[in-house]
C-alpha cells in the first residue's frame, strides 16, 4: 500500500526546511529594516552600531548550497509527560532537552515570528547528544535522524532508534557519504560529521589550553576551527572584548580554511601567520639552517633580556630639583634603591622607565612634606617633568629600540659575547653573527627568525596585547622562539594547539608537545590524540604509515574509518608527459586534483602542463578560479587536501630537504593529501623506507 503524501516523512521534513528558510529570511529582513538614525549619541556610535548590524546581516545569510539543518533529535517521552509542539510536531519552546521534545540541529539558530526555535544551533547544550549519544549511552534520545542533501535540496534521511534493543548499531550511510564527499574548492566545515572524541575537544572550556596531536585526516584543523566557533557561542561577550585569532603556517593554508568560520556564522575571527604577528620589520633575507636553529632556540630570550637590561646604569650623581627658591636633592644611594627596586619587580623595561621619574618625584615630595610643605599630585607631576629628573632618567634608564638592539647583537661580536656568556657557545655566537656591515636597522636584510627576535625584544620593552583565545595550527613546525611569540598573544587567554609530530619538516621541528606547551607558556595544557582517520583512504594511509617508524616511532598510526578504500597506484614513468597523463586521468573523476612535486620540479611540470593545454592553479587560488587541478610545491602541501593526488617522484621530495629524516617527513605529508585516490609516479627508485 502506498504512503499518503501527507504521511511521507521526507515531505514533512522538506516542508520544515522551507519554513525554516523563510523564518531565517524574515530574521534577516528584520535586522535590515532597523532604523538607527535616532538611537545613537554621536556619529562614532552610529558607525559602530551600523557595522554590528552589517555583520549580523551577513551572519544570517542563507547559503543555498549549505544545509540549514542536518539532523534531528527526538527525546524519550516518559509516561505522563506533556509535550508542546508546533506544526508537524517540531519543538516550540527554547528549553533544554526534556520529555518528548524534538530539536532540529543546524549551523545557526532560527526562530519563527513568535520567537519559537525552528532550528537549534549545533553549539547549544541541547545539541550535544546529536554528536555523543550512542546505544550504550543514549542520553535520553529516542531517535536521531540525519539528513542527506544534494546541493541545497533535502533528498534523504536516516534514523537511529537509540533506545530500541532490537536495532543493531550500524555505521551511518549518510554520515559516511558526507565524510567521503568530493572536495572542491576551499575547506568545508564538518559540523554534520563531528565525532564524539572530536566533540569533546570542540566543547572543552575556554579556561584551559588543549593540544591536539592528530595524524593526517583526523580532522584536527576542522576541530580547531569548530572549537573557535563553539567558544564564540558560549563566551561571546568575553571574547568580543578580548578577541580571537587563528594562526596558520602560510597564506595558502589560510585561503584554504577561510570559509569555514563564515559558513558557521562567525565573521570576526582574525587569521594570520606567525610572520604576520612579528612583522615589525620587512623580511628580505634568509638564514642558513644552522643560524635559524640558534636564533629560534629559547635561550635567545635570555640573551635578549640581558641585552635589554644592560642599558640600565646605576646613578653616578644625585638629582637636584629646583623649585622657586628651594633646592631638593635626591642622593645617589636613594636613587640606587629606586632603580634596584624597579629591577627586582621584573616589570617591562618601558613600564619601569615610565615609573622611574614618578619614583624620583615621590622622593622629592617626601622631603617637601618633612619640611612642612603640603604638595599634591600636581606638584608630583611637575617634579616628574623637571629637566633635571628627565636628564637623570635618560642617563639611568635610556630608551631601547628593539630592532636596533637585535641589530647590535647580530653585528657586534663583543656585545653579543657579553650577553650570551654561559648561554650560547662561541661557535653558536659565530653562527648567528652577520659577516657584512649594516648601516641601519632600516637597511638590514632581516630574516624571519630575526623578526621573531625583535618581537621578543619588543615584548621586553612593552607588554604585548593578549587575546582571549588563539588557535595555532601546524604547530609542529614552530621554533621555541616562535612558540613564545604566539604565547605572548594569549598570556591572559587560552590556546588550542594543533599538529602532528610526524609532519614536522623544519630543522627545529617540535620534539614533544609538553616541551612546546612550556615554550608557549601553557604548561598546564592537556594533550589529546586523534587516531581515527576520516579523510585519507585506508590503502593510502597504510602505505604512508610505512614511514612512521623512521620519522616518529612513538606515534600511533592513523586508522582509517572510511568504507571506501579509495584508489591507489604506484606507476613508473619516463618523464613529465607521463605525469601529465596521470593528471588527465584523474581529471576524469569528480572533485579536486592536486599534482604535488618537489619544489625544484614544479617549473618543469608547469611548463609541461601548459604545453599539454591543461589548466592549473597555484595553492590558495582554489577560492577564486574554476580549474580543478592545482600544482602544489611539496613545501606548501601541508594542511591541504585534494580528492585525487598525483605525487611526482617521492625520492626527489626526500632529496629536496636538508637531511633524510626531514625529507621523509615531507614525503609523509605529501602522501597523505589525497581524499579519494593517490597515484605515485616515479622515474627514479622509490625511497627504501616505502618498500
Amino acid at each position: 500500500m502506498s504512503t499518503p503524501v501527507g504521511d511521507d516523512p521526507l515531505v514533512r521534513e522538506r516542508s520544515h526546511l522551507a519554513r525554516s528558510r523563510a523564518a531565517l529570511r524574515a530574521m534577516r529582513e528584520d535586522v535590515e529594516s532597523l532604523d538607527i538614525s535616532d538611537v545613537t549619541a554621536n556619529w562614532v556610535n552610529a558607525e559602530v552600531l551600523a557595522r554590528q548590524i552589517d555583520e549580523r546581516v551577513k551572519a544570517l545569510a542563507d547559503l543555498s548550497d549549505t544545509p540549514l539543518f542536518f539532523g534531528r533529535l527526538d527525546y524519550l517521552r516518559r509516561p505522563g509527560a506533556e509535550r508542546t509542539e508546533g506544526t508537524d510536531g517540531e519543538r516550540a519552546d527554547g528549553a533544554d532537552g526534556a520529555d518528548g521534545e524534538r530539536f532540529y540541529i543546524g549551523r545557526r539558530h532560527v526562530h519563527d515570528q513568535d520567537g519559537d526555535p525552528m532550528v537549534v544551533d549545533w553549539r547549544a547544550p541541547v545539541s550535544q547528544p546529536f554528536y555523543r549519544a550512542s546505544k550504550k549511552d543514549p542520553m535520553d534520545v529516542a531517535l536521531r535522524r540525519r539528513f542527506g542533501y544534494t546541493g541545497g535540496d533535502l533528498t534523504a534521511y536516516e534514523d537511529e532508534h537509540l533506545l530500541d534493543p532490537a536495532e543493531a548499531a550500524a555505521t551511518s550511510k549518510l554520515l559516511q557519504r558526507e565524510i567521503e564527499r568530493p572536495r572542491v574548492g576551499p575547506m568545508r566545515d564538518i559540523v554534520a560529521t563531528i565525532q564524539p572524541e572530536q566533540d569533546e575537544i570542540v566543547r572543552a572550556g575556554l579556561g584551559g589550553t588543549v593540544c591536539v596531536q592528530g595524524g593526517p585526516g583526523t580532522g584536527k584543523t576542522a576541530v580547531g576551527l569548530h572549537r573557535v566557533a563553539y567558544l564564540l557561542y558560549a563566551h561571546r561577550e568575553r571574547l568580543a572584548r578580548t578577541g580571537t585569532l587563528v594562526i596558520g603556517p602560510n597564506r595558502s593554508f589560510l585561503h584554504y580554511i577561510e570559509q569555514v568560520l563564515p559558513a558557521l556564522g562567525e565573521l570576526t575571527v582574525r587569521q594570520a601567520t606567525v610572520d604576520d604577528l612579528v612583522a615589525h620589520v620587512e623580511v628580505r633575507g634568509t638564514d642558513e639552517a644552522a643560524a635559524a636553529i640558534v636564533k629560534g632556540d629559547a635561550r635567545m630570550a635570555q640573551v635578549l633580556r640581558r641585552a635589554v637590561h644592560a642599558h640600565v646604569t646605576m646613578p653616578a650623581e644625585p638629582v637636584v630639583v629646583v623649585r622657586g627658591s628651594r633646592r631638593w636633592r635626591v642622593p645617589v644611594y636613594e636613587l640606587e634603591d629606586i632603580v634596584r627596586e624597579l629591577l627586582d619587580r621584573g616589570i617591562r623595561y618601558g613600564a619601569a622607565r615610565e615609573a622611574l621619574p614618578r619614583r624620583i618625584a615621590h622622593a622629592v615630595l617626601v622631603q617637601m612634606e618633612r619640611s612642612g610643605e603640603a604638595p599634591d599630585d600636581r606638584v608630583q607631576d611637575a617634579v616628574a617633568r623637571n629637566a633635571a629628573v628627565k636628564a637623570a632618567v635618560k642617563q639611568i634608564w635610556p630608551p631601547v629600540d628593539p630592532a636596533r638592539l637585535v641589530l647590535r647583537l647580530l653585528t657586534d661580536a663583543d656585545f653579543l659575547a657579553a650577553h650570551a656568556e654561559g648561554v650560547l657557545s662561541a661557535d653558536e655566537q659565530k653562527t648567528i653573527l652577520w659577516t657584512k656591515p649594516v648601516r641601519s636597522a632600516r637597511s638590514a636584510r632581516w630574516s624571519a627568525a630575526d623578526a621573531v627576535l625583535i618581537d621578543e625584544a619588543q615584548d621586553l620593552v612593552q607588554r604585548t596585547h593578549s587575546l582571549g583565545h588563539v588557535v595555532l595550527d601546524e604547530a609542529q613546525d614552530l621554533s621555541p622562539m616562535q612558540y613564545r611569540a604566539v604565547g605572548r598573544r594569549c598570556t591572559t587567554g587560552s590556546a588550542t594547539v594543533l599538529g602532528d609530530l610526524a609532519q614536522g619538516t623544519t630543522p627545529w621541528a617540535t620534539r614533544s608537545w609538553h616541551e612546546a606547551l612550556a615554550h608557549l607558556g601553557k604548561t598546564d595544557g592537556v594533550v589529546e590524540e586523534l587516531t581515527a582517520g576520516f579523510r585519507v583512504p585506508t590503502d593510502v594511509i597504510a602505505y604512508a604509515s610505512r614511514l612512521l617508524p623512521h620519522i616518529a616511532p612513538g606515534l600511533t598510526p592513523v586508522a582509517s574509518v572510511r568504507e571506501n578504500p579509495g584508489s591507489f597506484e604506484i606507476r613508473p614513468v619516463t618523464g613529465p608527459a607521463d605525469v601529465i597523463a596521470a593528471c588527465e586521468e584523474s581529471l576524469g573523476n569528480e572533485g579536486s586534483i592536486g599534482l604535488i612535486a618537489a619544489d625544484a620540479r614544479v617549473p618543469a611540470l608547469a611548463k609541461a602542463l601548459a604545453a599539454a593545454g591543461v589548466g592549473h592553479l597555484a595553492p590558495g587560488e582554489e577560492t577564486t578560479h574554476e580549474a580543478r587541478l592545482t600544482l602544489v610545491p611539496a613545501s606548501l602541501a601541508k594542511g591541504l587536501e585534494y580528492d585525487y593526488v598525483v605525487l611526482d617522484d617521492p625520492q626527489a621530495i626526500v632529496d629536496g630537504e636538508p637531511d633524510a629524516r626531514t625529507g621523509l617527513r615531507r614525503l609523509y605529508v605529501t602522501l597523505t593529501r589525497a581524499v579519494s585516490g593517490l597515484t605515485v609516479t616515479h622515474t627514479t627508485p622509490l625511497p627504501p623506507q616505502l618498500t
